[in-house]
C-alpha cells in the first residue's frame, strides 16, 4: 500500500508533473520549483503510482518537443534542447557563461544608449563576438540590434547637434570668468601669432578672398562667393545667438550650480609649447614693420613674393 502523502506534497506533486511535461528534465524542473531533487526521487521510489505520472510525463514532454522543436521549445534562449542517452528530448539550462535572454536585453538597451558594439558587450557581461554571431543566427535578434543600433545613433546625432547650439551653454564656463593674464613673450613671438591669426579674426569679408583667381571662371568664382557669403551669415547667426543666450543666462541671481572657474597652472611655467628655435627678439619693431606683416598675413601668409621681416 503507498504511503498517504500531505496536502502540500500533493500540490508539489502536481506542479512538479506538470512542469515535468513542459521540460523533460527532473532537475530543471526541480530546479524552477525551488525543490530539492532528492525529495522527488524518494517519493517515486515510494510511490509507485507517483512514479508511473512521472514516466507518462517524460513521454509527453518527448513527444510534445519533438513537435515543437523549432519553436517553442527554442524561444526561450535561457535554456537549451538536447537529447538523452535514452533517446528522449529534455530542456537543460545554458552552459555557465553562455549568452541568455537577460545578457542580450541588456546589450540591446546599453547599444540604444551609445552605439557602441564593444562597449554595449562589456556592459553586458559578453564578448561583442558572441552577439554578432547571435546576430547571424536569429534573424529577430538582428532586427533588434539593428533597431537599438538605430537608436543609438539618432540620439548621439541629437546630443551632438543639442550641445553645439550656443543656447546649450555647455562649454562656456569660461566665457564667464576674467581671462587670465597674458604670458610673457616677445615682441616677436606676439607679431608672430598676430600674424598666424589676423585672417581668421579680422578679415572675414575682406577683399582677398572676393578677387576672381587666376584660371577660375565665372561659375567657380561665384559658387566661391555663395559659400562665403552664407558661412559669413552664419558666423553672424552665431554671434547673434551667442550674445542672446549670454543676456538670458545673466537675468536674474546666479544660479548655485555654476561651475568654478577652471584650473589652469601658471602659463609662464608652460614650456615646450612653441616650434620656434629663432634668439628672441631684444628690440621693439618699427611701425612699418607692424604693417607690412599684417599686409601679408592678409595676401595669404608668406610665400612667393612675399619675404620673410628679419
Amino acid at each position: 500500500m503507498a504511503r498517504l502523502i500531505t496536502r502540500n506534497q500533493a500540490l508539489q506533486n502536481r506542479a512538479f508533473l506538470a512542469d515535468l511535461e513542459t521540460t523533460g528534465n527532473v532537475r530543471e524542473t526541480c530546479r524552477r520549483l525551488e525543490i530539492h531533487r532528492g525529495t522527488m526521487t524518494k517519493r517515486r521510489a515510494r510511490d509507485p503510482g507517483f512514479a508511473a505520472r512521472w514516466d507518462a510525463a517524460l513521454a509527453v514532454a518527448d513527444a510534445r518537443l519533438s513537435t515543437t522543436k523549432d519553436a517553442e521549445a527554442t524561444a526561450d534562449r535561457d535554456v537549451r534542447l538536447i537529447r538523452t542517452g535514452k533517446g528522449r528530448l529534455q530542456m537543460r539550462r545554458q552552459t555557465p557563461g553562455r549568452l541568455t535572454r537577460e545578457g542580450e536585453q541588456a546589450f540591446l538597451s546599453a547599444l540604444s544608449a551609445c552605439a557602441n558594439v564593444r562597449l554595449a558587450a562589456a556592459a553586458a557581461g559578453f564578448s561583442h563576438s558572441a552577439f554578432y554571431y547571435r546576430a547571424r543566427t536569429s534573424p529577430a535578434f538582428k532586427r533588434e540590434m539593428q533597431l537599438a543600433l538605430d537608436l543609438g545613433y539618432e540620439r548621439l546625432e541629437m546630443a551632438l547637434l543639442a550641445e553645439s547650439c550656443p543656447d546649450s551653454a555647455q562649454d562656456d564656463a569660461w566665457r564667464h570668468n576674467a581671462p587670465p593674464p597674458i604670458p610673457p613673450m616677445t615682441a616677436d613671438q606676439a607679431l608672430h601669432l598676430l600674424t598666424m591669426h589676423y585672417r581668421t579674426t579680422q578679415l572675414w569679408a575682406e577683399a582677398p578672398y572676393m578677387k576672381q583667381r587666376r584660371g577660375e571662371t565665372g561659375a567657380e568664382w561665384s559658387h566661391r562667393r555663395a559659400a562665403d557669403y552664407l558661412a559669413e551669415r552664419r558666423r553672424q547667426d552665431d554671434q547673434a545667438k551667442v550674445a542672446r543666450a549670454t543676456y538670458e543666462a545673466f537675468q536674474g541671481p546666479p544660479s548655485p550650480f555654476e561651475p568654478p572657474p577652471p584650473w589652469l597652472p601658471d602659463l609662464a611655467q608652460v614650456t615646450d609649447w612653441s616650434a620656434s628655435t629663432s634668439r628672441p627678439c631684444t628690440r621693439v619693431p618699427r611701425v612699418e614693420e607692424v604693417s607690412e606683416r599684417l599686409r601679408i598675413a592678409a595676401q595669404g601668409g608668406w610665400g612667393p613674393g612675399n619675404g620673410k621681416i628679419r
